[in-house]
């Protein structure tokens, strides 16, 4: 099944930030290792939860701080 246009985005700007998503059902998990001191892992995200997981961190810089 091909993701929709809003999943597919939220997978590619995922990818920009070093996120790997996954989803189960309806729901998401994201995770970043990359230059974090301690893992940064969300499950069970909506996918709005999931945008604003994203949009936030995009908005922080790419440290996330």
């Amino acid at each position: 099944m091909q993701p929709s246009g809003r999943e597919q985005h939220l997978f590619e700007l995922a990818g920009k930030l070093m996120f790997d998503v996954k989803k189960d059902g309806e729901r998401f998990s994201l995770r970043r290792t990359a230059d974090t001191d301690q893992p940064v892992h969300q499950d069970g995200l909506s996918i709005e939860e999931a945008e604003e997981v994203l949009n936030t961190w995009k908005l922080r810089g790419f440290h996330g701080g």
